[in-house]
C-alpha cells in the first residue's frame, strides 16, 4: 500500500468525520449563542439553561439530518470497499 494512498484514505475520512457532524456542532453552536445573549440580557445564570435547549436542538438535528448521514456514509463505505482491490501491489 502506497504511502499516498493511506494519507489520502485518511484525508477523506477526516473529511467525512467533519461533513457528518457539522450539521449537530453548527446547531449547538447558533444555540448555545442564542442562549448566552439570553443570559446576558436577563442576568440569568442557570446552568441547566444551556445544556437542555442544546441537547434538544442536537436531537433534532439528528432526527432531521439522519438519512443523509447514512447515505453519505453508505456511498463513503462503498468506495473504500470499491478500493481494497487497488490495494495489491
Amino acid at each position: 500500500m502506497a504511502p499516498e494512498m493511506v494519507v489520502d484514505v485518511g484525508r477523506s475520512a477526516v473529511e467525512m468525520v467533519l461533513m457528518i457532524s457539522a450539521p449537530m456542532l453548527i446547531c449547538a453552536v447558533v444555540v448555545g449563542l442564542v442562549i448566552s445573549v439570553f443570559q446576558a440580557a436577563t442576568q440569568i445564570n442557570e446552568q441547566t439553561m444551556t445544556f437542555i435547549p442544546k441537547i434538544v436542538a442536537v436531537l433534532v438535528a439528528l432526527v432531521i439530518t439522519a438519512p443523509w448521514m447514512i447515505r453519505t456514509l453508505v456511498a463513503y463505505t462503498r468506495e473504500l470497499y470499491g478500493q481494497i482491490g487497488h490495494l495489491g501491489g
